[in-house]
Order: structure tokens, then sequence, then C-alpha cells
């Protein structure tokens, strides 16, 4: 399952036609006033007292108004056209990123064996480091103390009481403490292997192997699978 995407200023669960009604509604409410205007000036000139005609500056003045509304609406359908081909000219650049891993604030998946790379960036004044770890429901399924560093970490798939967790996808979160108070709190970093890219409200969506949805502009680092994991 695809869990929502993820990533600073991104949009909520959506399929990849949102972007796209959500122009078509703006272009249609334009063609609407538009098409409402030209029967009210329509009936204006139809009606019009022959001995008081409409003055003809009046006129002008509306003629121009038709054209500045008629301008609107097609410059409208031009940049919806030229956006929908910007974000699939974006996606066909980025498809060679599938089969990579890139580096997010994303869940990640654990196979089992494999150590999964994570980049903690705890805060530099702490005096304690936890990392916490979440299960796909949410659920607090482990407690890892981590040394207060920003060097990569190679988790075994133990939930710190040197037990094995499951296959899944798992989230981990680095609470910095300072005076057993925590400072700061956030989603780590993790690598992951990109199975899909898709076009989501005019940006790419990357799917990744946990089934996490992140922003291609969140990701921070991309390599290939059989990159060196680092340190643990």
């Amino acid at each position: 399952m695809t869990t929502a995407i993820t990533g600073a200023g991104a949009p909520p669960p959506t399929n990849s036609a949102g972007g796209a009604a959500g122009s078509q509604s703006a272009t249609s409410a334009l063609t609407s006033d538009f098409e409402t205007f030209l029967r009210l000036m329509t009936t204006q000139a139809k009606y019009q007292d022959p001995l008081e005609p409409m003055d003809s500056s009046d006129y002008t003045a509306q003629l121009a108004q038709f054209s500045s509304v008629e301008q609107q609406v097609m410059t409208n359908e031009t940049l919806t056209s030229m956006l929908s081909a910007l974000s699939l000219s974006n996606m066909s650049q980025l498809t060679g990123w599938v089969g990579k891993e890139v580096r997010a604030q994303a869940a990640a998946h654990f196979d089992g064996s494999t150590p999964v790379a994570i980049a903690p960036n705890p805060a530099a004044v702490a005096d304690e480091v936890k990392m916490v770890i979440y299960d796909a429901e949410e659920n607090e399924v482990g407690r890892i103390d981590l040394p207060v560093s920003a060097e990569p970490y190679q988790w075994q798939g133990d939930n710190g009481d040197g037990e094995t967790l499951p296959e899944g996808s798992y989230t981990f979160v680095v609470e910095s403490y300072s005076d057993d108070e925590v400072i700061l709190s956030e989603v780590a970093e993790v690598y992951g292997r990109v199975e899909e890219t898709q076009s989501v409200n005019g940006e790419v969506a990357l799917i990744l192997e946990s089934g996490s949805a992140i922003l291609a502009s969140s990701v921070t680092a991309l390599r290939d699978p059989d990159a060196d994991t680092g340190s643990s």
C-alpha cells in the first residue's frame, strides 16, 4: 500500500489526476463567467432604448472587457497545457531513478536481514540521543541509544532489546535530549529503493519499496543499490 506523500510542502494523498482536475475546474469557472458576460452584453444591446442608445465610449469599454475575459480564458488553458507537459517532462527525466536508492524522510523497508541505512541528525547541544522505531501501524516497537553524531547508522533490525523485528516498513524518529528533556524530535532520513515515479499536482512523486510516496524535491541523496552502506 502506498502511504501519504511526505516532504516539505507535500500535498495530501491524491492520484495523478488531482492537479489536472483542479486546473480544469478553474478553467470551467472562467469559461462560465465569459459566457455569462457575453449573454449580458448581448441582452443589453438587444433591449436598449433606441431613443437613448448606449454611449459609444461605454460600448467600447464593454468590448474591451469582453476581449480581456476571452484572453484570460485562453491564457488559462494554455498555462494548464504547459504545466501538464512540464510535469510529464520532469517525470520522464526522473525515470532513471527507478531502481536506485534515494535518501529522504520516509519509512524504510526491512526485509528481515539486510541492514537499513539511517541518517540521523540530532541536535548538536544534545547530551543523549534515542532512535524510536515505529511499525507500519505507527506502533512504537523499539528504542535504541545513538551517539550524538550525524554519522550514518546501520540498523540491523533489532528493537534495542536484542530482538529482531519482522519484515515490514518502519519509521525512525530521532529524539535529542538535554538534561532529560526532549529538545528535538524529527523523522530520520533513510535510504529506500525507488519503485515508480508518478505525477501528482504538477510535481513528481517517487514510490519507494516501503510503499512510502515522497516528492522528488525532498530527496537529499541518490546512490546505486550496491553502494557502500557506511559504518554501523
